[in-house]
């Protein structure tokens, strides 16, 4: 489904990275780690064909029912968009929020380090970009912090396991580094 939708390398990199920290999450937290690996990877996969809010991710969820993706996994990925207010009543839904916008932050900033390597980055750095107003501008500060808030932990450890999940990933995200 995802690469049927998704053309772009970006966008299909940014599905495998939350796919990699929902499972992580899932692991950790004794879940459905296919289920919520699934989740993550195709919570955009409609994006490049639905590029605005009202449009993503409803109508995504609409082609993803008549494939027959469960109604759970569908709920989680409106989840993901806070601008449909939805209600977060799993734990799945809460970490598909704290996870999606993160992972592509913590993309962000290992993009612009010279040797583009997860190895590298650490919560300190992801926060000190934080700060930094210009920086991956369209990432709303409030979602990352809000999203540790919803998994339970302090940001730090959000941010920190985030980078250690997506690490397990740095060959398929291109992140390994020079």
């Amino acid at each position: 489904i995802l690469l049927e939708h998704s053309r772009e390398e970006r966008t299909r990199k940014h599905g495998i990275a939350v796919e990699a920290t929902m499972q992580a999450y899932a692991r950790l937290l004794h879940d459905d780690e296919e289920k919520w690996g699934i989740t993550g990877l195709l919570h955009d996969f409609d994006w490049e064909i639905h590029p605005t809010e009202d449009l993503h991710p409803k109508e995504g969820s609409k082609l993803l029912e008549a494939r027959g993706v469960p109604g759970d996994i569908r709920y989680a990925i409106l989840c993901h968009a806070p601008f449909l207010g939805m209600e977060y009543t799993s734990t799945m839904d809460r970490a598909i929020y704290a996870c999606d916008e993160l992972s592509g932050f913590v993309i962000a900033c290992t993009l612009v380090k010279p040797d583009r390597s997860l190895s590298l980055i650490e919560p300190a750095s992801v926060r000190k970009k934080m700060k930094d107003k210009a920086f991956a501008r369209q990432v709303p500060r409030e979602h990352l912090k809000k999203g540790a808030e919803l998994v339970g932990l302090p940001l730090d450890e959000h941010i920190a396991n985030v980078i250690g999940f997506m690490r397990e990933q740095a060959d398929a995200l291109g992140l390994r580094g020079t």
